[in-house]
This record gives C-alpha cells, sequence and structure tokens, in this order.
C-alpha cells in the first residue's frame, strides 16, 4: 500500500486581547483581585503589533523559524517591518474577524453580536471596554454548557474551521473528497451527561462542506495532534481513506496564562492570540513527503517518565529502527513555545531544554562529544516561535516550513516530537509522547 503523504499545512491566529480576561489564569486572579483586569488591559498590545510580532511570521510561513536566532530577544521589540497578515501557510485576522466568525459557526444562537447590555447569567464581548455582544449558555441547569465553556467550545470549532479552510484552498482540494476528520483540540465538547463526548471534528467538517466525511476527536493532552497525525497517516496506508484532515483549534482557557511575569516585567501580555492547525494527508504522489510510519516513536506505559526515558522512546528508539544516527536527521521538531512568553514567567526556554537532552543522547551513545553539543543543538534545531496553547505548540506547527523545504529539495528527514502530561487530568501520573518521521521524495 502507498505511504502517507502530507499534502498541505496551514496555520491561524486570531487575536482576541480582550478574551484575555477569560484565560483560566486570569479569570481566577480577577476573581480574587479586581484590579488584575486594568493591569492586564494596560499591557494588551494593538494589532499591528501582533502581525509584526516575529514569531507570528514564522508561525504563517512569512518567515523561517531559523531565522528568529538573528533577531535579538526580546522579539517584541523587534517589530518586521515587512510583516504581512498573509503567510505561506496561513493567516493573521483581528478580534472583529473572530466575533463575526463565532457567530456564524454558532447553529444553536448562543452568540449575540450587539452594543446592549448584555443579559445577567451571560459571557460578554467587547472591544477595548465597549460592548459588542455575549454569549449564552447552552442549558441553563448544565455546568458543562455554561457560557464560558460554550464561548471556550466555539472559540476552539471557530479557530479550527478557518485554518481548514485555509488548508483545503492551499492545496485545492474539493471538501467534498476529504472522507474522515480528526481533530486534536483540548475541549471537551459534550453536556451534564458526557462532558467530552465529541464530536467537534465533525462539527467543523460539516462547517466547511466535508459533505462525505465523518470523523472523530483525539484527546490526549498536547501529543494529541502527533497521535492524530499517526492515525490518519495508518489509514491511507491501509487504504481505507484517500483524503483525511487532522485539525487542531485554539484554547481559550490558555489565554494569558503566564500574563503575570509580563505584567510584573512591564511587557506586552504576548498570550493574546488564538492559534489553530490543519493538515490534509492523502496517498503519497510522488511529489509530497511522506510520513515514515516503519518508525514511529512511542512513550509505552512501561517506558518510565524521566526526560532519558522519555527521548530514548522518541528519539533514540526511532532511528535505530531505521538504521539512523542522530545527525541525520535536519531538523527535530520538539515542543516549540515562544520563550519570549515562558522566561519572563520562570518557566524556562522550553525547546531549548528539549534540544539539550537530544543532544545529551546523541552524546551518551557515542554519536557526538559534549563540546559539540551546542553546534548540535542550533544546526539541529530551532528557536520556540508557537503560542503556549498546549497542543498547538508540539512540533506540528513546523510541519509547514518542513514540507517547503522538503519540496525545494533542501531538507531530506524532520522528526516531529510530541510530548503530553496525562496526570494533569488526575487519573495516572504517566507521561506521554509520540513521534514520527517526516521524509522527502
Amino acid at each position: 500500500m502507498p505511504e502517507a503523504a502530507l499534502l498541505g499545512a496551514s496555520y491561524a491566529l486570531f487575536h482576541v486581547p480582550d478574551l484575555v480576561r477569560y484565560g483560566s489564569k486570569p479569570s481566577r486572579q480577577i476573581a480574587r483581585d479586581p484590579t488584575q483586569l486594568d493591569a492586564i488591559a494596560a499591557h494588551l498590545r494593538p494589532y499591528d503589533a501582533v502581525v509584526a510580532y516575529p514569531p507570528n511570521q514564522a508561525f504563517i510561513g512569512n518567515l523561517a523559524p531559523e531565522a528568529l536566532e538573528h533577531i535579538e530577544r526580546p522579539r517584541f521589540r523587534q517589530p518586521m517591518e515587512s510583516a504581512r497578515e498573509q503567510g505561506a501557510f496561513g493567516r493573521i485576522f483581528d478580534q472583529d474577524a473572530f466575533y463575526a466568525r463565532l457567530a456564524a459557526a454558532d447553529p444553536f444562537n448562543l452568540v449575540h453580536l450587539s452594543d446592549a447590555e448584555p443579559p445577567e447569567n451571560t459571557t460578554p464581548l467587547s472591544r477595548q471596554g465597549s460592548a459588542v455582544g455575549w454569549v449564552e449558555a447552552g442549558h441553563p441547569e448544565d455546568l458543562s454548557q455554561t457560557p464560558e465553556l460554550m464561548l471556550e467550545n466555539l472559540a476552539c470549532k471557530t479557530s479550527a474551521i478557518e485554518a481548514a479552510r485555509l488548508v483545503l484552498a492551499q492545496t485545492e482540494t474539493d471538501p467534498a473528497s476529504i472522507e474522515y476528520v480528526f481533530n486534536t483540540g483540548e475541549e471537551a465538547i459534550g453536556d451534564r451527561y458526557q462532558r467530552g463526548g465529541g464530536n467537534l471534528a465533525k462539527a467543523v467538517a460539516e462547517a466547511i462542506g466535508c459533505t462525505s466525511a465523518t470523523g472523530s476527536d483525539v484527546k490526549a493532552f498536547c501529543c494529541a495532534p502527533a497521535h492524530a497525525l499517526v492515525l490518519a497517516a495508518a489509514t491511507i496506508r491501509a487504504g481505507l481513506y484517500q483524503r483525511v484532515l487532522v485539525i487542531g483549534g485554539g484554547s481559550v482557557a490558555k489565554l494569558g496564562m503566564k500574563y503575570e511575569g509580563h505584567v510584573r516585567k512591564d511587557m506586552p501580555v504576548l498570550e493574546d492570540v488564538l492559534a489553530s492547525m490543519a493538515f490534509i494527508l492523502g496517498p503519497e504522489d510522488g511529489r509530497s513527503p511522506v510520513l515514515n510510519l516503519d518508525a514511529v516513536g512511542r512513550h509505552s506505559v512501561g517506558a518510565g517518565s524521566t526526560p532519558q526515558a522519555i527521548y530514548t522512546a522518541l528519539v533514540s528508539e526511532p532511528l535505530k529502527k531505521l538504521g539512523l544516527r542522530f545527525a541525520d536527521v535536519d531538523r527535530y521538531a520538539v515542543e516549540l513555545h515562544d520563550p519570549d512568553v515562558t522566561e519572563p514567567a520562570g518557566s524556562g526556554n522550553v525547546p531549548l531544554v528539549n534540544y539539550r537532552a537530544i543532544a545529551a543522547l546523541a552524546v551518551m551513545s557515542g554519536q557526538l562529544t559534549a563540546p559539540e553539543m551546542p553546534a548540535f543543538v542550533k544546526q539541529h534545531g530551532m528557536p520556540g516561535y508557537v503560542p503556549t496553547q498546549g497542543h498547538i505548540p508540539s512540533g506540528v506547527p513546523y510541519l509547514g516550513h518542513a514540507r517547503a523545504a522538503m519540496l525545494a529539495g533542501t531538507m531530506q528527514r524532520a522528526m516531529v516530537i510530541a510530548k503530553g502530561s496525562l496526570f494533569l487530568g488526575k487519573m495516572t501520573q504517566l507521561a506521554d509522547g509520540m513521534s514520527f518521521m517526516l521524509e522527502a521524495r
């Protein structure tokens, strides 16, 4: 059977500064101390600054992630003069565009766009403090369909719809040719009886005209996109489907997650965007890069949860199966969190830590010396540039760049590595992880 090819990858960013207050961390802090709302408002950035922010330009494909190495940090102080809303792989949208799409994505008339005073027991929508509408509950007695949760769910749907439309247009794919959709967003769509029942995949498929498709939601915390892409590739390799769409919408809960560090350092609140992504897979066409399913990295139940155990399972073992050395992979795409966001909050430079862990494994295997580690990290890693929304940074934002490089003949292999924190759900202490190799044809 043919291998599965990556036919397209698209990404969308919605600038939603007035929704930052509804992120999980800001909403909790505002409830304790209402002055936090003013502190957040004083540190929100304008739309032009969002477009000109270099990591955002890398996210939509106007700038190679590696080029960020040459832009002094913090990069929010280095706006790009040539920045554009439209990129090679996606687009940046303003808040008004988001509100309009939010209402359009709502089939139950829960979103109301109006400058009237929002009714009680709703979630207000605003623009710089002025009312523009509200979101009401899906059911007045259902704690799984409160106004806040309906906003989160509809925002995930709305942003995923736009990324899906972008990838369909990019690849000139007839929506009716899509046979299956995997959704990797982290929101639990449901009601009081089945709180995470889903199915956002099918809801998005309906909205974009995929009339021949069915679908399902893949849940694995931040690791879900890797699971879904491997599942999609496997169904194509088995001959079950010819066209599969993998999507992931943005997370309102993670807006302003690290805002306190940003406010404390008198910098913009950078977690003010909803990010989304979409990928189309199909049988290999002799041109597009393929997912090599002969060496999928899996973090099994018995693998252990230390960094060494995780990267042994996700990197070392797949390379051994393919008879490759660490340096044979052109680029590793790990948790690509933007360090401008994470470092001021004390979370460190997440991608750099991960690349150093991979380099350390190469040293332990005798393929690298310790003094060579920094050069290896620079040559085979990349700066973080992705919004910190759980599943969004988990390696897959690099697929657009990797595919373009492979089509241009400048890259042979890229390994995507995703990890997940399953212990957050309080059902297990286990971590999670999955990796796969994208290879040029």
